[in-house]
């Protein structure tokens, strides 16, 4: 006897071996038990979910010789003949192979017709969407008001496609994809039967990859027994799916939460050497970064059969919210663009270094980094396995000899405003802090936020926030009422706890909202823009070159933009 698929030995044959599908069969149950048999159904889903088994089973239903029952026998000459397929009442039409309206005609002519041996004469049409609208229209009438005997399945993965006079016909049900756990379940009770010894960490690898279908479930793991002669293993399941490593991945966001550029691409050429598909790697990391996610939000959010679950944990404490983040869209945009690259490995390697470059920094939003040493990012600068977001150091002409001692408790010490008007931005001065001294006023703050490890609103918390005076173990600033909404116990706690880390000390943060300007770093560094916008403008305004271009030529100046410090000229 031929061997037969298990997604065909093993496809259900009757509602109570279905999986994950229980709100439809709830409903359908209901209805036969009732004698409420609607004359079309519709039944939407992805590929491998059920849609043509639930029809069948339905069809048994309908014409089982005990009647008319949520639970066929499936015994009488009705039930094996439409489980062997044979049966002269049940009609299966495919409509991605039968568009045409002829078509259509054919089957609603002999719809009028009485069935010869069941019940009912039921239709199945799988893939209905792929009907012509002419086809659409010529069944509309008989869709609505079909004989008494007759009954219409139609079975869809993508509903959007029917027009709505159809919908409006037919009682619709969206089947679910499988969970990874559900999948896996059932498949181990498929290999029991089967008496196929298996490891569970193989089967939770398939469920994974089947995507929720169970039919592609079944298939793989068809193809997952030939190729481990018998004895399902994690190894060789691994090694089928394509050399997919999800442990490779994870080492290359170890890599870039190390800022290991070395290792970074040593990994992925690794990983290009077992002929990786870069695409589905790009997929899988996405995956991988979205439980990361999951992980830092909300832990027990993830099954605990997730693979690799505790190397993702310890990412998810290694990697800051806003890499995890970043990484994901960059992940989800290099996919996007793959066709695009030169070659797959160069599009791949090209999202990784990306993921590498535009990490987000520890330089608060407004805050002025021109003037500081840039990180050193290569292999031979730092060690594999150091800390993440290294900052820049002062200079060491910028450090005080001498501890500047502590500010009185007088909070007008704090609230110099006046910056001369050939300073570019707040930058570190004599009088620059050092751990261990709370700064004296709103330069010395400004330059200590370049050196704290803050990200997202706590950052704009800190870059709003005027220094108003450090008394004792006491930091009182000033915050602007329009920014009030960043003042929440969070984004506080957040900024006292980055400070005490600095300075090794236990402190206190009294935040005071304060109806007009601040004098904020936020401020200062806009400031200093406008002055060096104003004075490259000027420059460019009184430029002799400049003036012979736009009289000779007819130019005009659109945009000046100072490069940096020194006032740069830009006309067009």
């Amino acid at each position: 006897m031929s061997y037969q698929v298990l997604a065909r030995k093993w496809r259900p044959r009757n509602f109570s071996e279905l999986m994950g599908q229980t709100h439809v069969v709830r409903a359908l149950s209901n209805a036969l038990e009732q004698n409420r048999l609607h004359h079309a159904w519709l039944f939407t889903g992805t590929r491998g979910v059920g849609k043509t088994t639930i029809a069948r089973i339905l069809a048994k239903s309908l014409n089982c010789e005990s009647g008319i029952t949520a639970h066929p026998c499936g015994t009488c000459a009705a039930c094996r003949e439409i489980d062997a397929g044979r049966f002269v009442d049940l009609i299966e039409l495919d409509a991605a192979s039968n568009t045409g309206i002829d078509n259509m005609r054919e089957v609603l002519d002999n719809a009028h017709y009485a069935p010869t041996a069941g019940r009912f004469k039921v239709y199945i049409i799988d893939e209905v969407h792929m009907l012509s609208r002419s086809a659409f229209n010529s069944m509309l009438k008989t869709l609505e008001e079909p004989p008494e005997h007759v009954k219409f399945i139609l079975a869809t993965t993508d509903p959007q496609k029917i027009p709505v006079t159809v919908l409006s016909r037919c009682l619709q049900f969206n089947l679910k994809q499988m969970t990874p756990s559900q999948v896996a379940e059932h498949l181990q009770h498929v290999l029991a039967e089967e008496h196929i010894d298996c490891e569970p960490a193989a089967l939770n690898r398939i469920g994974h990859a089947a995507r929720g279908s169970m039919r592609d479930a079944l298939s793989l793991l068809d193809q997952a027994i030939a190729h481990s002669a018998g004895e399902i293993r994690d190894a060789a399941v691994q090694e089928m799916l394509g050399g997919l490593d999800r442990a490779s991945l994870c080492g290359l966001l170890e890599a870039i939460t190390d800022d290991n550029g070395a290792e970074l691409l040593t990994r992925s050429a690794a990983m290009t050497e077992r002929s990786m598909d870069c695409a589905a790697a790009l997929q899988e990391l996405a995956l991988i970064l979205h439980q990361i996610a999951i992980l830092q939000t909300l832990p027990e959010a993830l099954p605990e059969d997730t693979p690799d679950l505790e190397r993702l944990s310890s990412l998810a404490g290694r990697m800051p919210a806003e890499l995890v983040q970043l990484c994901y869209q960059i992940c989800l945009l290099g996919r996007r663009d793959l066709p695009l690259a030169p070659d797959e490995t160069a599009g791949f390697n090209m999202t990784l270094l990306r993921m590498l470059a535009f990490r987000p920094d520890a330089h608060p939003a407004g805050t002025d980094t021109s003037q500081q040493p840039a990180p050193a990012r290569s292999a031979q600068a730092r060690p594999a396995g150091a800390p993440t977001h290294q900052t820049a150091q002062p200079r060491p002409e910028s450090r005080p000899e001498h501890p500047h001692p502590l500010p009185a408790s007088n909070p007008d010490h704090a609230t110099a405003r006046a910056q001369p008007d050939d300073a570019p931005a707040p930058v570190a001065d004599a009088r620059s802090p050092a751990p261990g001294n709370l700064p004296a006023d709103a330069r010395q703050w400004a330059e200590l936020l370049q050196r704290l490890r803050l990200g997202g609103q706590a950052r704009m918390l800190a870059t709003e926030c005027e220094l108003v005076a450090c008394e004792g173990s006491t930091i009182r600033m000033r915050l602007a009422n329009i920014h009030r909404h960043l003042a929440e116990p969070g984004y506080q706690s957040r900024l006292r706890e980055a400070l005490e880390k600095h300075f090794g000390l236990n402190l206190r943060l009294e935040i005071e909202l304060a109806d007009g300007e601040t004098n904020s770093p936020q401020r200062l560094q806009t400031e200093a823009r406008e002055r060096l916008q104003a004075a490259a403008e000027q420059t460019v305004a009184t430029d002799p070159l400049v003036q012979d271009i736009i009289q000779q030529m007819g130019g005009r100046v659109t945009r000046v933009t100072p490069a940096d410090t020194q006032t740069d000229k830009e006309s067009s």
